[in-house]
């Protein structure tokens, strides 16, 4: 809470071109708190999506409302809007739609059903650093906008690390002291809450990697696009951009049937390659007693059977992954 904190809240909501940002502890409490400065709790439903890391589902469940699952656009693996209207209820508060694998959601659509019921919008943002939605970040077109900053995101610090941003200073106020104990300005506890504080050391190298965001993001783009060149001729699908979004590629995934047979060659080549995420949140044994799925994710079940995550990262060397892709033949 010092003042590496300070002015990395200070030039990441600059970054955005957001009002207000609040360094929590973690990408999952960015979420938390998010809901709970919304007043998200018990008896509330909050509608996102199966197909993410289960940190997005788990952090619904840990305000103690209901989460509702729904499916996705298989070809950009993010929310579909066409099927939140069929899932609204009286008890729904907000949608959390998750910029998945750097990839922005159709916000625009979002946004219009939202205004539209008076809902809330949560943007998972932790895989899309830097990811522009119709020449705005994401992140700073819903209501709040929540990052993590764990070592393998985009911008990542080298331990745990989480922020918020937003346009709304009285959503902002109350983050800033449901972060620490509940506490004002005066250290007086206005309401029960934990401790989550975004480390100072952490701030401190997240402000130093912040001015290589772009940077970094280019290369992977550069990298996906290599990839997209040599692996035009093989029967894969691979990455779909939106139309007037920058993908930002924290993962370079491609669907293929033999998926499981291509990731065990890959790995005796010492390539590896990855599932993000084989199993979607609503198969966890833990999330299936609390969540609702009003009708089956049939894209989601589809693509989790067939989705491959290729080695990407600025320094990747992409040349040797396609090596070892052409030696499998």
């Amino acid at each position: 809470m010092g003042p590496e904190v300070g002015g990395f809240e200070q030039e990441f909501a600059d970054y955005h071109h957001s009002r207000y940002c609040v360094g929590v502890g973690s990408g999952t409490d960015a979420l938390i708190l998010a809901m709970r400065a919304i007043d998200i709790g018990a008896g509330d439903e909050v509608i996102t999506v199966s197909h993410t890391a289960v940190a997005t589902v788990s952090a619904v469940v840990a305000t103690g409302a209901t989460p509702v699952l729904i499916d996705i656009e298989s070809a950009y693996y993010t929310i579909d809007p066409n099927l939140i209207e069929a899932t609204i209820t009286k008890k729904t508060k907000a949608i959390i739609p998750v910029h998945l694998y750097g990839q922005p959601c159709d916000m625009d659509a979002i946004m219009w059903i939202a205004s539209k019921h008076g809902l809330r919008v949560i943007e998972d943002c932790a895989q899309a650093h830097g990811a522009v939605y119709k020449g705005r970040k994401v992140g700073s077109t819903g209501d709040i906008g929540c990052f993590s900053f764990y070592p393998t995101k985009n911008l990542g610090a080298i331990g745990d690390g989480g922020a918020v941003i937003t346009n709304n200073k009285e959503i902002y106020e109350r983050i800033t002291r449901l972060r620490q104990y509940g506490w004002d300005d005066n250290r007086v506890n206005q309401e029960p809450s934990a401790v989550s504080r975004l480390d100072e050391v952490q701030a401190a190298i997240l402000r130093v990697k912040l001015h290589y965001l772009d940077v970094d993001n280019n290369k992977r783009i550069e990298a996906a696009a290599l990839y997209n060149k040599a692996l035009v001729s093989k029967e894969w699908e691979l990455p779909v951009v939106r139309s007037d979004c920058n993908h930002v590629y924290h993962l370079y995934v491609v669907k293929l049937d033999d998926r499981d047979k291509i990731m065990y060659k890959l790995s005796m080549a010492n390539i590896d390659a990855g599932i993000h995420y084989q199993y979607p949140a609503h198969l966890h044994s833990g999330i299936m007693r609390k969540a609702l799925v009003p009708k089956k994710l049939e894209a989601t079940e589809k693509v989790v059977r067939q989705i491959l995550s290729l080695p990407i990262y600025p320094e990747v060397d992409v040349a040797s992954v396609l090596k070892a892709i052409e030696d499998l033949e």
